[in-house]
């Protein structure tokens, strides 16, 4: 490993926490210093590019496969580099945060593989951010229990065999971490969750069979890919572990990667371990590109648009068609069900909808697919172990049936689903309550027996915004202004009064939560992450 040089990096404005120390140490600060010195100068000019992107799509309404990367996508001969063993079957995913008590009941969930998540189920306060890095150290030296205050039930790890492996998620690249300074310059926080995570786990995970594993959000390009590249190999280099150490999954969940998915994979081939479907920041990422593009592109409701749409399919299958032709594993969407302990109808219902949609993707060629709650591993499970049988995987099955063509990918007016007034009503009242517990800390939220994360809240802000600046009309004769998503969100605000009492009311955050909401879902100025604002809302 290279010696530390003195860190020009400063932790700023962040209270103590309990055994920081042991994450935040000089020489792990000196890495993430290094990262920001080498790289935050291309990430800058990155975003900037996402911009000009998406000013192109405003001024031309479409989008197409890049005409000066078509010899990567005709040459058939490269493949992504092999699985490691601990990544070969993934037919189950978990997701979630990386608290204490998540952190155990996902390694002993019987998934694969859990997505230990510092992005958008995570809200980034500086005690998420730092104790969550430390938790995972802990579940690594088998130096983690947790009991709960409440219930006084207590939880520990099961033996190491039956863990779940994970595959860890950074930041995006467009938000920075306002407690961490070079120079006097915030540093992305993409570079401090996974410097601190690389540094302190690269061996250690290696030492356990398996090694530093990630996956990629909010990609926009094959460039963005690019740099990650980058960053994996300067960190193995001086870190001192092996080239090829690193695996990333890239989350195909903006419309610019979708028409990059082979690139994306070739930039990453030495690193690359698949492509996942991410249904809702994708449907976000069409509604902010394409929320100039009039009519064809307006989405009806969320629940609506589900992966059978036209357009969505031709998403999916093109991924597992991508991915398989070159080697890498496709995994699926997510169930994001919350079973009830009290009605087991509801339960029922939706333990149907899970499998039929475990089914089809498994059907469809996946690898594996998320689930939001151990309890429906099993569910997920089940589907997958029909298709794959004793196989890891089913790569194998390369989809040469599966033709899609650029327009596919956007044809939204495929879809027979307009929007409607409880879909405006929905989008308001997931708004307000996903924001106001990310107010408070928390960025996996069970809201309406769903759990829901910052992507949901996207959309939700997103449908509006859209639906208001399209005129569009409900079927109940009502048309949607910005006056009416305020009486919405007015009668909402009432009904959680109402519901929660005056006292849990009072020590929420709920009136600063419906103003952010109706602040990104009717400026003018539409922004780019309902994150951007909101962080700096966030306290601690």
């Amino acid at each position: 490993m290279s010696a530390p040089a003195p860190s020009p990096l400063a932790i700023v404005d962040a209270a103590p926490l309990p055994r920081q120390e042991e994450v935040l140490t000089d020489a792990a600060l000196a890495f993430v210093a290094e990262l920001h010195r080498r790289f935050s100068p291309r990430r800058a000019e990155l975003l900037a590019r996402r911009a000009e992107r998406r000013a192109e799509i405003a001024r031309t309404s479409t989008l197409d496969f890049l005409p000066e990367t078509a010899a990567i996508r005709a040459d058939d001969s490269w493949r992504v580099a092999p699985s490691p063993a601990a990544l070969n079957d993934r037919r189950v995913e978990i997701t979630g945060p990386t608290d204490r008590k998540m952190t155990i009941n996902a390694l002993n969930s019987g998934a694969k593989v859990w997505l230990a998540d510092f992005e958008d189920a995570s809200a980034p306060t500086w005690e998420n951010v730092v104790l969550g890095q430390l938790n995972l150290i802990d579940a690594y030296t088998r130096n983690i229990d947790f009991t709960d205050s409440g219930s006084g039930k207590s939880y520990a790890l099961r033996p190491a065999e039956e863990l779940a492996t994970v595959v860890m998620r950074p930041r995006g690249w467009h938000l920075d971490e306002r407690h961490v300074e070079v120079d006097g310059e915030q540093v992305p926080g993409a570079f401090v969750d996974f410097g601190l995570y690389f540094f302190h786990n690269a061996k250690r995970l290696l030492d356990l069979g398996k090694g530093p594993y990630f996956y990629l959000p909010k990609t926009e390009s094959h460039l963005e890919a690019r740099l990650w590249n980058d960053v994996f190999v300067f960190a193995q280099d001086y870190v001192g572990v092996p080239q090829g150490t690193v695996r990333a999954t890239v989350l195909i969940e903006t419309i610019t990667a979708a028409y990059e998915m082979e690139e994306v994979l070739y930039e990453l081939r030495d690193h690359a371990s698949g492509l996942n479907a991410g249904r809702w920041d994708y449907l976000f990422s069409i509604v902010k590109n394409f929320r100039d593009g009039g009519p064809r592109f307006v989405l009806p409701d969320r629940n609506a648009v589900t992966m059978t749409a036209p357009f969505m399919r031709a998403y999916t299958e093109l991924l597992v068609r991508t991915c398989h032709k070159r080697g890498a594993h496709a995994i699926g969407g997510m169930a994001a069900f919350i079973p009830s302990r009290r009605d087991p109808e509801v339960n029922k219902v939706a333990f149907e909808k899970v499998r039929a949609d475990k089914d089809r993707e498994a059907g469809d060629g996946f690898d594996g697919s998320w689930v939001a709650h151990p309890d429906l591993v099993p569910i997920a499970m089940e589907s997958f172990d029909r298709v794959l049988g004793d196989k890891p995987n089913q790569k194998d099955r390369l989809r040469e049936d599966v033709r899609v063509e650029a327009a596919d990918l956007i044809a939204v007016d495929s879809l027979d689903a307009k929007p409607t007034y409880p879909g405006l009503v929905n989008a308001v009242q997931v708004g307000i309550r996903y924001i106001e517990a990310w107010l408070r800390g928390l960025g996996a939220v069970a809201i309406f027996n769903l759990m829901e994360d910052a992507a949901t809240a996207e959309i939700s802000r997103s449908q509006i915004w859209q639906w208001i600046n399209a005129g569009v009309e409900f079927e109940n004769g009502e048309k949607a202004t910005p006056e009416l998503a305020r009486e919405i969100a007015t009668e909402e605000l009432d009904a959680i009064h109402k519901e929660i009492g005056e006292e849990a009311f009072a020590a929420g955050h709920w009136q600063q939560a419906h103003d952010l909401l109706l602040t990104v879902a009717l400026d003018d100025d539409y922004a780019d992450f309902l994150t951007l604002p909101a962080y700096r809302q966030l306290r601690g």
